[in-house]
């Protein structure tokens, strides 16, 4: 007995099966461009709101607004390119020290973004990883106090502090503000 195919769906000319992989690998392809552009419209904005608030982004007293954009990981870790990247042309372009933040402002943003990420496969609830990240990002400051010390000579305990009080400050401020933002755009769906 002969077997037939349906061909009634498929467009005139095509191979059975064909279709079915090129439209997958066309979907891959579709994904990672917009991966890629959501990771470069998130690095985009943390430069555009860092450069508004320059002058207290890189002192002993740092508040760096655009490190609410740390709590997108939480929601999806793909972010993590995006603000990597903006902490790294943040620093580049803005930074009065350069050598130094691109080793320590961006080691400090990598190592905080990946103890994240590990939390996050432990902590159920939006809230409750939005809470860890911002401690853990507190925490990490002493990288950058480090950076300030060996850079200009300040006393690291007191520099971590003051630069723990900002980032802990910024990042509660934060949580409020990347919880409803989420509520229209959906994070976790966009990358």
């Amino acid at each position: 007995m002969e077997k037939t195919t349906n061909t009634a769906a498929q467009p005139i000319g095509a191979k059975p099966g064909i279709g079915s992989v090129e439209t997958a690998a066309a979907g891959k392809a579709h994904n990672k461009v917009h991966g890629v552009v959501v990771g470069g419209i998130v690095a985009a904005l943390y430069i555009a709101v860092s450069a508004l608030i320059q002058p207290f982004g890189f002192t002993q007293v740092q508040f760096r607004v655009s490190e609410m954009f740390n709590h997108l990981i939480v929601f999806n870790k793909k972010y993590i390119y995006g603000i990597v990247l903006g902490v790294f042309l943040t620093n580049l372009f803005f930074s009065p020290m350069k050598a130094y933040d691109l080793i320590f402002g961006v080691g400090q943003s990598v190592i905080a973004l990946l103890i994240a990420i590990v939390c996050a496969r432990f902590i159920k609830g939006i809230w409750a990883r939005m809470v860890v990240n911002t401690l853990v990002f507190t925490f990490t400051m002493f990288l950058i106090a480090l950076e300030l010390h060996l850079a200009f000579g300040l006393p690291f305990m007191f520099t971590w502090l003051t630069t723990a009080v900002g980032e802990l400050v910024v990042m509660a401020v934060g949580m409020p503000i990347m919880y409803a933002i989420n509520k229209r755009v959906h994070f976790e769906k966009m990358v």
